[in-house]
């Protein structure tokens, strides 16, 4: 008589392990470590940055371009994996990911633009014109602080909100020269490569490209929720 109530408790306990590890096993996929890892990589980022030293250059543009490189794959996976019915790529997805994704892209992206106008490179025009790296920085911190605000409401709002600030591909156009132009003005940071002027001014070039394409899609995305309410 005995027994049953032990087997019962035995039962309950081995379900409540099966559904323990398959809740961290949801949160914990591929993509979700790769966007702790960038996560993470933000203080190494900021501690590197501040050595002035061959390696430390090297070490930040290096760390700088394996987070781009897990930011694509995030969203490769997100785009083309996440939708197709299979256990598999039911463990690669979570909400948890995808919610930690964008942030993680932010802090990283925020970061540097603070790094590299805190330390200015050393190129005679950024002397003439200190303030040339700071207008597209606040452009692009200024917009992501408000897009994050809005896809908040939107998403306690209903599906039509929510759909209409969904990303566009202005908004992958503001990422692709965005990512191009820190890579290049944190490389050109490093003086072994010589003269870097004209890898500088590209650098610059895409920063305000980036810049601009974050307004006009953040003017795009209040257009659309214009026409929704």
């Amino acid at each position: 008589m005995d027994s049953e109530p032990l087997l019962q408790q035995q039962l309950d306990h081995h379900q409540s392990l099966a559904y323990s590890n398959h809740s961290s096993s949801k949160i914990l996929t591929l993509p979700t470590v790769l966007t702790l890892g960038r996560v993470a990589a933000v203080p190494l980022l900021i501690f590197t940055f501040s050595v002035d030293s061959w390696w430390g250059r090297t070490a930040t543009t290096s760390i700088f371009m394996a987070a781009a490189i897990t930011d694509w794959l995030d969203g490769y996976i997100a785009r083309r994996v996440c939708f197709l019915p299979h256990p598999l790529v039911m463990r690669l997805c979570s909400a948890f990911g995808a919610l930690l994704d964008p942030v993680a892209d932010k802090l990283m992206v925020a970061a540097t633009l603070v790094l590299l106008c805190s330390r200015p490179l050393n190129i005679a025009v950024f002397g003439q014109v200190p303030w040339l790296l700071n207008v597209p920085s606040i452009a692009i911190i200024g917009r992501e602080i408000t897009m994050s605000a809005v896809r908040e409401w939107a998403a306690s709002q209903n599906g039509k909100l929510l759909a209409a600030v969904a990303v566009n591909k202005l908004g992958k156009w503001k990422t692709a020269t965005q990512m191009a132009a820190l890579t290049i003005l944190l490389a050109t940071r490093d003086s072994s490569l010589g003269e870097t002027g004209i890898l500088v001014a590209s650098g610059v070039i895409f920063l305000y490209l980036s810049a601009g394409l974050s307004v006009m899609s953040l003017v795009v995305y209040m257009e659309k929720i214009r026409k929704v309410l």
